[in-house]
Formats: C-alpha cells, structure tokens, sequence
C-alpha cells in the first residue's frame, strides 16, 4: 500500500537522536536546528524524558478520561506553577489543531456567538474551525467555507474594533510570534488594545501558544511578554517533547459543564509522565533561561552575514530574512553542512526552532555554515 503523498521529502532517514542531533541510516551525524517544527524541547531523547515514559508504560499506559488519573491533577499543578497563569484550569488533548480546536468551539459556547477573527498569515492548525482560521487557502477544503472567519491586519486596532463592534464574534485568536506565517509578532500596543476591546465587546481573547509556548520565547508563553490574561490559551509541540499531547488553559470566568468538550487519548497517562518530564527539566536544567541568552547570542552572531534583511523572533524562536528564497539554501546546509533548518509561508525567512538545550557552538556552527554558502 502506498502512502498517501502530501509530503515533499529530504533524503534524509534519521534512526537515532541525541540532545541536538540526530543520525542517520549511515550513522552520519546532523545538527537539528528545527526541532522537527519546534517540536524538540528538552533535547531528543533525553535519559530523564525516556525513564520516566518507559517506567510509565510498565504500569500503565492508557485509560480513557472515564476514570481518575492522578496524573493529570499533578501535571495541571506543576503546569500552574511553573507558566504562573494562576488560577487558570487545564482542558489535556493530543495536538496543536486539537487544541485551537476546542479553544474555538469554548469561545462559541461562552460568548454564544460564532464569528471568530484571525490575522493575516496565522497558522492555527488544519481541522475544521483551525485550519478556517488559518490563512492559506490552499489547505482549506469547500467544507471549510461554513465556518465565519475574519482575517485583519496586526496593529490595526481600529478595523478590530469595528469588527468586535458587530457583536458576532465569539473569538479573537492570535500566535504572540507568528510560527508558519514567518514570525511576524503584533505591537506592544496592539496588544493590550486587542485584550481591552476583547473585554468590551465581550469576545474571548486566544492566545495560541502551540508554538511559542513551553519556554521556546524566553518566558514561560510568549503572551507574557506582556501583561494580559486571555481567555483561553493553547498549547501542544514542545509540551510533549515528541510525545502527541496538547491542551488549553481556561480562565477562571470561564465555567466546565459535563460534555463540553471531550476526547479519547488527551491527558493519558503516557502523555501526562512525557509532559512532567519536559516541565521537570524545564525547570532543573534553567532552559527557558537558556533560550532567552541563546537568543540574544544569535542574533549578535546573525548580524555579521551577508544579504539579510531582518532578523526575527526571540528566544529560540528565531528567523533570519534575506533578500532571497531560501529553498535551495536548506537543502545546502542539510546535503553538505548536515544541518537542519526551516522554512515558512515567508519563502526568504530560514527559521530556526532548535531544542532549548542549544549551546553557543552549535549557533556558530549554523553561522559559519552561512557564510560559507553566502561567500
């Protein structure tokens, strides 16, 4: 049976992974720079990550949310703490799309309304409500056309006003860096204005973390950079470490009725013991600490190469924009530098979403690669 081909393929077959490395069928090493979409948090498999899943798996490795799992109450606690959205209540599901999701759909039952804004170049996912709020047509089906969608520009906070100002709008979704749509990030000041006119006309505020979340900005979630508190808040990728697990956070005001949402796999016990491994060694290994200094390292070291236009993001959500496409560019440092990178619906933006645990020879090494390709 053939596999169904939606997916353009490196000729790359890793069988192995280490920290920030992975090898391939000829045990050739590469360095991961992309973290399989900002996936790898913690570092591949990380002997803390693999003990405490493989000791899970011995007792047991599934049950669905008909029965109690003390797992979930602890991952929910240690998940508090350490994010510091205090008071907030955890929702557990399986993926990024699951989590927009039902983020949405908690939104339309809150408000009563169905409208939901996005902006432009978002990625959200692709299931139903998700991928409507995602701005790329090509990967929206006929089906997807029901749900009512509305894309506006970052830092127009009077074209969102007049939209709130319809009185439709279940949800107003934003990613505090944009991940696919090339790491574009709305002003300070748009911010606080998108949660105060949120308020106003009684809309609930998203904030997608999916991305962004799990220490990858330098602050627990990329949102607080800022002062706000939204709604809702999703999350997924580096939560889990490669594990599938995703979630939401819902505020306080927000009231839980029996069926509301629901799922089969989210918050098993395989999923909660990958998450407390990753927030553990967030948290002994000081990584959010880390991406933040690596952050600023990178893009002291980015600015001595040629033909760049912008470098973006923060932490160890970086982009680098030149005044090309960087296609041909990946497939160089991947084919003769074994390095792996990414790319976006921006086609001259390399992005890079190593794992947190990055040190500054590894960002030389990307560096040295680059001006070698760009002599």
């Amino acid at each position: 049976m053939p596999l169904f081909d939606v997916y353009p393929l490196y000729d790359v077959t890793p069988v192995r992974a280490k920290g920030v490395h992975v090898y391939d069928t000829n045990d050739q090493e590469y360095l991961d720079l992309y973290g399989g979409h900002a996936v790898i948090s913690i570092g591949h498999n990380h002997p803390e990550y693999s003990k405490r899943i493989k000791n899970q798996l011995d007792k047991i490795g599934f049950y669905s949310n008909a029965i109690q799992n003390p797992l979930q109450v602890e991952l929910a606690n240690l998940l508090e703490s350490q994010s510091q959205c205090l008071g907030y209540q955890l929702f557990l599901c399986s993926s990024g799309a699951e989590a927009n999701e039902n983020a949405l759909k908690l939104a339309s039952f809150y408000t009563g309304k169905k409208r939901v804004i996005a902006f432009k170049n978002a990625f959200h996912g692709r299931t139903s409500a998700a991928v409507a709020s995602t701005d790329n047509q090509k990967i929206n089906a006929p089906l997807n056309a029901q749900q009512e969608v509305t894309f506006l520009p970052f830092n127009d906070a009077k074209e969102l006003e007049n939209e709130l100002a319809k009185g439709d709008v279940c949800a107003v979704i934003f990613e505090s860096i944009q991940g696919v749509g090339g790491l574009d990030e709305p002003s300070e000041e748009f911010v606080y204005q998108m949660e105060a006119l949120c308020k106003q006309y009684k809309s609930c505020l998203i904030a997608d973390e999916v991305q962004a979340g799990f220490g990858r900005t330098g602050t627990f979630f990329g949102f607080q950079k800022y002062n706000i508190e939204p709604h809702i808040i999703s999350m997924a990728k580096g939560m889990g470490n490669g594990f599938p697990v995703g979630g939401i956070l819902i505020h306080p005001s927000i009231e839980a009725q029996y069926g509301m949402l629901g799922t089969t796999f989210g918050g098993n016990h395989l999923a909660c013991a990958a998450t407390l491994s990753v927030l553990e060694t967030l948290e002994k290994e000081n990584l959010q600490h880390n991406a933040a200094q690596m952050g600023v390292y990178f893009k002291e070291q980015a600015q001595q190469l040629p033909r760049i236009q912008k470098i973006k993001g923060r932490g160890l959500m970086l982009g680098i924009e030149f005044d090309f496409e960087v296609g041909e560019l990946r497939k160089k440092l991947i084919y003769d530098h074994r390095i792996f990178t990414g790319g976006s619906s921006n086609k001259k933006l390399l992005r890079i979403l190593p794992p947190l645990s990055i040190e500054k020879k590894h960002i030389d090494s990307l560096i040295n690669a680059l001006k070698t390709l760009l002599e």
